[in-house]
C-alpha cells in the first residue's frame, strides 16, 4: 500500500472508519475513496458492484457495520444479523471479483464465547456459545471472518480479520444505542446540566473491561495492512483493564459531575471479565499510545463540541 494506491474505507463517517480516514490523511495517502450511506448503500449488491467496477480500489478497510450497545443488540437482532452479513458479503465478494490486493475486515470481541478463558486468545474462537444478548451481531462477524478465510483458501486472496477490544472515541453514537463509554459520558453530562444528585448505573460495577482509543485502533489497522499476512484472526487491544466502577469514577471526574453514583445491583453484571490477549500484535511491533484517562478527556472534548453543533 503506497501513497498513490486507491484505498476504499467503508463506514468512513463512523467511529472506526473516521479514525482510519484521519490516519491515512495524516500520512499523506492521496487516493482515498469514501462514500456516504446515501451515496452507496452497501446492502445493495448491484450498487456495490457498480462502485467496484468504477473505482477499482486496490485496498479496502471494511469498517462499515451496524453497531450499538447491549440495548440495540438485544432489541434489533434481525437487523444486526441481516445488515452486517449483507454488508460483509457484498464488500468481501466484490473485493475478490475486482482484484483488490488486500482487505482488512474489522470483526469484534463479541465473536468469542460467553464463557471464554481470559484473556481471550485467538485460538479460543469457536470454542463455545456466544453471549445471547449480542449473538446475532457476533454470528454475523464470525461469518465475515470465515468468509475471508474461505476466499483466501480458495482464491488466494489477501484478506485479514482484526478483532479490536472495546473501542471508544470521537464519532461514536450519542443516543440510546451508544457504547458504554459514550453512554456514560452522555448520562453524567446530562445529570450535571440538569443538577441531578445522582446517576444510576446497572449492576455492581465490578466487571472489568479493556478499552481501546479509536485512533490507536486506526494506527493498528494501517500497521497491519503493511505488516500482517495471514488468514488467522489477530487481536488488537489495550491490555489495560478497568472495572466499570473505576470507569464511572473517571468519567464523573472528567465531566465534572458532583453527585453520587448509585449501582443498581438488581440489574445484571454480564461477564466479570472480557479481555483480549494481544500478544501477537505486540510482537509484530504495535502498541497503543493513548491511555484511558487521556482518551476519555479527548472523547469528552469531542462530545461537548458535537453537542454544541447539534444545538
Amino acid at each position: 500500500m503506497n501513497k498513490n494506491s486507491p484505498i476504499y474505507i467503508t463506514g468512513h463517517a463512523g467511529l472506526i472508519g473516521s479514525a482510519i480516514l484521519r490516519k491515512l490523511n495524516s500520512l499523506g495517502y492521496k487516493k482515498i475513496i469514501v462514500r456516504t450511506h446515501d451515496e452507496l448503500n452497501l446492502i445493495d449488491t448491484a450498487k456495490v458492484k457498480a462502485f467496484f467496477a468504477e473505482e477499482k480500489p486496490e485496498y479496502v478497510f471494511l469498517a462499515a457495520a451496524r453497531v450499538g450497545g447491549i440495548h440495540a443488540n438485544n432489541t434489533y437482532p434481525a437487523e444486526f444479523i441481516y445488515d452486517n452479513i449483507m454488508i460483509q458479503t457484498n464488500v468481501i465478494d466484490l473485493a475478490y471479483r475486482y482484484g483488490v490486493k488486500k482487505l482488512l475486515f474489522l470483526a469484534s470481541s463479541c465473536v468469542y464465547p460467553k464463557a471464554c478463558k481470559q484473556p481471550m486468545k485467538e485460538k479460543y474462537l469457536f470454542s463455545g456459545p456466544l453471549e445471547p444478548t449480542n449473538e446475532a451481531f457476533g454470528v454475523a462477524k464470525l461469518a465475515g471472518i470465515t468468509m475471508c478465510q474461505a476466499y483466501n483458501r480458495q482464491y488466494a486472496t489477501n484478506f485479514i480479520s482484526v478483532i479490536p477490544g472495546n473501542v471508544y472515541g470521537p464519532n461514536d453514537h450519542l443516543d440510546k444505542d451508544a457504547h458504554v463509554i459514550s453512554a456514560l459520558i452522555l448520562r453524567f453530562h446530562q445529570a450535571k446540566a440538569e443538577g441531578k444528585e445522582s446517576v444510576v448505573i446497572w449492576g455492581s460495577g465490578k466487571p472489568k473491561r479493556e478499552f481501546l482509543y479509536v485512533d490507536d485502533l486506526a494506527n493498528a489497522c494501517v500497521f497491519l495492512m503493511h505488516n500482517y499476512v495471514s488468514s488467522e484472526i489477530i487481536n488488537t487491544g489495550s491490555s489495560a483493564e478497568i472495572s466499570i466502577r473505576g470507569l464511572a469514577s473517571l468519567i464523573k471526574k472528567i465531566t465534572g459531575f458532583k453527585g453520587k453514583i448509585i449501582y443498581d445491583t438488581s440489574k445484571p453484571d454480564g461477564n466479570l471479565r472480557r479481555a483480549l490477549d494481544s500478544t501477537r500484535i505486540r510482537k509484530l511491533g504495535w502498541k497503543p499510545e493513548i491511555n484511558l484517562r487521556e482518551g476519555l478527556a479527548l472523547t469528552y472534548d469531542w462530545f461537548r463540541k458535537a453537542r454544541r453543533e447539534q444545538k
